[in-house]
């Protein structure tokens, strides 16, 4: 069933999971707040950041579940976390969906160099709408900007230990 409307003429992200043409794209798709389909071509260096971040997220806490290429609905259409961390409870509820009705607690996106810093506070800011605790911003360079719904931390509150600098 499609979400089309006069007003809405994209499609639900299950539409974008389950069309036979989108399945093997290079690119990272979001929609945005008109169902409209979004791609964002990743760098290399961007593929490996993930892993280095979803592997330090796997080392520094207990329990839950990592997840890279996490999608998250949001007032703006469903946006795809790089790396997130979903507490047991939540990702409980939301594991069989195709995208999160509720964000993961802790969301993390890899900046590149065409992403603005509006853009940025943006996606934070619908992060925290859709229930995260953190949304972390790590640079090309590696250094991790750590963000609760009040603004800037020096470190993680759920996750300490996490460093503010990993390789790229």
């Amino acid at each position: 069933m499609s979400t089309q409307t006069k007003d809405r003429p994209g499609l639900s992200w299950k539409e974008v999971c389950e069309d036979p043409h989108l399945q093997d794209l290079p690119y990272k798709i979001e929609t945005n707040e008109r169902g409209q389909i979004v791609m964002s071509p990743n760098y290399l260096w961007h593929s490996r950041a993930q892993h280095q971040l979803a592997q330090h997220l796997d080392q520094h806490i207990d329990g839950g579940e990592v997840l890279t290429e996490a999608a998250v609905q949001t007032k703006k259409g469903t946006k795809v976390a790089d790396v997130a961390w979903f507490s047991g409870e939540r990702w409980e509820e939301v594991k069989d969906c195709y995208d999160a009705p509720v964000a993961p607690e802790i969301c993390v996106e890899i900046r590149s160099s065409g992403n603005t810093e509006a853009e940025m506070a943006e996606k934070r800011g619908l992060y925290f709408e859709a229930g995260a605790e953190e949304v972390w911003i790590c640079d090309e360079e590696g250094q991790i900007i750590f963000y609760d719904a009040e603004g800037t931390r020096e470190s993680s509150r759920r996750v300490p230990s996490f460093p503010s600098q990993i390789d790229t």
